[in-house]
């Protein structure tokens, strides 16, 4: 009886997948409204500013990512980001001036760009499509992918489109 051998071509075209996934960083993010430490929510008054923030627990943001935020349209000055990051310097590991989901990519970048991609030397390489994804990691996927790679494909190992080809 003849036996049917089916191949799978997927695995055979020796196409490695780069899945952005695996970059993506695990560390909670939260935000913290400096509005909530404004007079009357709109004015940085030294004293006012000073007394609110020393009333914080800022424990509660230990080994968190923090996005300081201001959503009122209010000045604020330098120093009232300084003292914000003298409070929360002891318990955040990541602060800055962004909203949560910016501060999630700018992560995500820095753990790709300081990624270790040597596997990936003279393989062809599909960066798995996700609709899901900010472009601007796809943009720089290519960036660290095209010095090493063989070829550089998007989307998945079956079906890719073709990027570029040495």
């Amino acid at each position: 009886m003849d036996q049917k051998i089916f191949i799978n071509k997927a695995e055979a075209s020796g196409i490695i997948a780069f899945d952005l996934l695996r970059y993506k960083p695990s560390i909670e993010i939260v935000e913290l409204d400096i509005k909530d430490h404004l007079f009357m929510g709109m004015i940085v008054k030294e004293k006012e500013f000073k007394e609110s923030i020393a009333a914080v627990d800022f424990s509660v943001y230990n080994e968190k990512a923090v996005g300081i935020i201001c959503s009122t349209d209010a000045v604020i000055p330098p120093w009232a980001y300084m003292m914000l990051m003298e409070k929360l310097s002891p318990y955040v590991v990541y602060a800055d001036l962004n909203n949560a989901e910016t501060i999630l990519l700018e992560l995500w970048k820095r753990r790709l760009i300081y990624a270790d991609l040597k596997s990936y030397k003279n393989e062809k390489v599909v960066v798995r499509a996700s609709a899901d994804h900010d472009p601007s990691l796809y943009l720089l996927a290519a960036g660290l992918l095209k010095p090493l790679v063989k070829s550089l494909m998007y989307g998945e190992i079956g079906l890719p489109k073709v990027i570029f080809k040495a």
